[in-house]
């Protein structure tokens, strides 16, 4: 049965989607195989010709499945023009690189928008234009909606309405957290606009979950507030696995264990560890900061926990040449900022390996899924293998960055090496049974004791 809402008197049904990223081919996946009708857009033709063969575009966990699901309902192309005339609603999931100061660019979504304005100006009947792209605060009020007026020659709120409406979703589980999430973010322009989004996702989302609607500028600044608000959390249990690692007989697991228990702090994002990554914690952090810094307000925690994420690595490459023996190579399983994805953007294996090679250090490396992506950005200063055996082989010391499960159960015989013993820094502790392994030194962060490695 294909999906369909009625706002105000009118039928609601096509949806057109710019954007087939990371982001963009997930939702387009996720609101086809809910019953709507899905137009993707994308300059890359790759992707629009997966899409139409109903392969994955992207690598993304369960969509080549999902998309087996959605795929007489989805379809691409590379004209926006034609998909904006022919949907009622238009998705914006285009990049937003961070510009020097912090702050996003609009250029790509302002390049989308041309194509949208465009098919405004000829079409008669009212149409929503939703960005989902992450923005800088103000961006909808004085950059986005004027461009869309002047250019489409009509009025928002009036002629077509405008939603922000940010996903807080993690790559290697868009498609389960776009489906289920906490809750949905919408900045809209007017009641309508906010109607009619609220009613695709009241079809779309399995959990029932609180749909808050506000004006932009409180939805773009809450957008940020959330990711800034997830890193301090990760920053200060990272913060405690550093105290903890100092105090003999500590551990980090059982402190975080019991704060997560009081409701006013909560388990989720408090695992002692190492640094956060990826595409929007750092930067969302960052923006935040230059939105602080542009109207002279303080945003001193927020500056103090991308100081500390970011001194975590530098901590940890000296830690390792601390006890790399002359000559040693170091090994680094896993390169994506987080199991199950591709994506190694500022994850701690990719800015150790950096900060080792820039060191002269020997660097061999291994991960499931983002190697080729690591390759791209580190070059050949790194010696990329295929199996975490071969990583391990190779090293002196052995550094697991990314806690994929594939690493979880490789046995004991696997990391001996009887001269000299191998160290094993274990930044997760998900490691099993190497306390007692001989030929092993083994290193879990967050634990008591640690200087005596």
């Amino acid at each position: 049965m294909e999906g369909s809402f009625v706002v105000t008197g009118r039928e609601f049904k096509t949806i057109s989607i710019v954007g087939l990223g990371k982001l963009g081919a997930p939702m387009a996946a996720c609101l086809a195989a809910k019953g709507f009708p899905v137009i993707g857009v994308d300059v890359d033709a790759q992707k629009v010709n997966a899409l139409n063969n109903a392969q994955a575009p992207v690598f993304e966990p369960g969509l080549p499945e999902l998309l087996q699901v959605a795929k007489t309902r989805l379809k691409a192309t590379q004209d926006i023009l034609t998909a904006v005339l022919n949907s009622e609603v238009t998705f914006v999931v285009v990049p937003t690189p961070s510009e020097p100061d912090g702050s996003f660019s609009l250029r790509y979504v302002l390049q989308a928008c041309e194509g949208i304005a465009d098919a405004l100006r000829k079409k008669p009947q009212w149409h929503l234009v939703v960005i989902t792209s992450t923005i800088s605060p103000g961006s909808m009020d004085t950059a986005i909606r004027p461009f869309l007026e002047e250019r489409s020659g009509k009025r928002s709120g009036v002629d077509f309405g405008m939603c922000y409406n940010p996903e807080f979703i993690a790559l290697g589980s868009v498609i389960r957290d776009f489906l289920n999430p906490d809750f949905v973010l919408i900045g809209e322009s007017d009641e309508r606009s906010g109607q009619v989004l609220e009613g695709i996702y009241r079809q779309v989302c399995e959990n029932d979950p609180p749909i808050v609607r506000m004006n932009f500028i409180n939805a773009e600044l809450t957008k940020l507030a959330v990711n800034t608000f997830v890193t301090t959390k990760i920053s200060f249990a990272n913060m405690l696995a550093r105290i903890c690692e100092r105090l003999p007989g500590a551990d980090v697991d059982v402190v975080t264990r019991a704060l997560g228990l009081d409701s006013r702090i909560g388990a989720k994002y408090l695992k002692g560890a190492v640094s956060y990554g990826g595409p929007c914690f750092p930067r969302d952090n960052l923006a935040l900061i230059a939105t602080a810094r542009k109207v002279g307000a303080p945003a001193d925690i927020a500056e103090a926990t991308d100081r500390f994420n970011r001194w975590q690595v530098k901590w940890l490459a000296d830690f390792v040449q601390e006890h790399l023996p002359e000559g040693g190579a170091v090994g680094i399983l896993g390169l994506a900022y987080k199991p199950g994805t591709d994506v190694v953007e500022e994850s701690v294996g990719l800015l150790l390996a950096r900060e080792l090679r820039e060191q002269r250090v020997r660097v061999i490396a291994y991960d499931p899924a983002g190697v080729e992506n690591a390759r791209r950005m580190l070059g050949d200063g790194v010696i990329f293998v295929n199996s975490p055996q071969a990583c391990i082989d190779l090293s002196d010391i052995v550094v697991v960055a990314t806690p994929w499960k594939e690493f979880h159960s490789l046995p004991g015989e696997t990391w001996e090496r009887h001269s000299p013993p191998r160290i094993v820094i274990d930044c997760w502790r998900v490691l099993r049974g190497l306390e007692g392994c001989g030929g092993v030194i083994y290193v879990p962060l967050g634990k008591g004791g640690l200087r005596g490695c």
